[in-house]
C-alpha cells in the first residue's frame, strides 16, 4: 500500500479505535525519537505525533484489549512503560497540553 504517514494514521486510528478522522483535521505535533518498546536493544522509532482539535469517543476494536487514558504521573507508575510515551507525555505536560 502506498499511502502517506498521516493516511496510514487515520486508517489506524479508524481500524483500532473506531474513529474516523479527516487528513485536514490533524495538526502536526513534533516527531518523537525514543528506543523502541519490546525490540532489540539499540532499535530507535521514530513517531511523528497529531493534535486533533475536537472531542472522540474512541471505542476498542478487535485488535486491541483495552484504551485507557494516563497521565504522566499514572503511565510512570506503569509496570511496563514505552520510552516513546513517557516522551510524549512529558513534552505535553511541559507545554501546559496536560496536567
Amino acid at each position: 500500500m502506498n499511502e502517506t504517514p498521516i493516511a496510514a494514521l487515520c486508517r489506524e486510528i479508524a481500524e483500532e479505535m473506531n474513529v474516523l478522522i479527516c487528513e485536514h483535521e490533524l495538526q502536526y505535533y513534533p516527531r518523537i525519537t525514543a528506543p523502541a518498546y519490546g525490540e532489540d536493544m539499540g532499535t530507535i522509532m521514530e513517531q511523528d505525533c497529531f493534535f486533533l482539535s475536537r472531542n472522540v469517543v474512541p471505542t476498542a476494536s478487535t485488535e486491541i484489549g483495552e484504551l485507557k487514558y494516563f497521565s504522566l504521573d499514572e503511565y510512570l507508575s506503569e509496570s511496563n512503560q514505552a520510552p516513546g510515551a513517557v516522551i510524549v507525555l512529558q513534552r505535553l505536560k511541559a507545554g501546559g497540553y496536560i496536567d
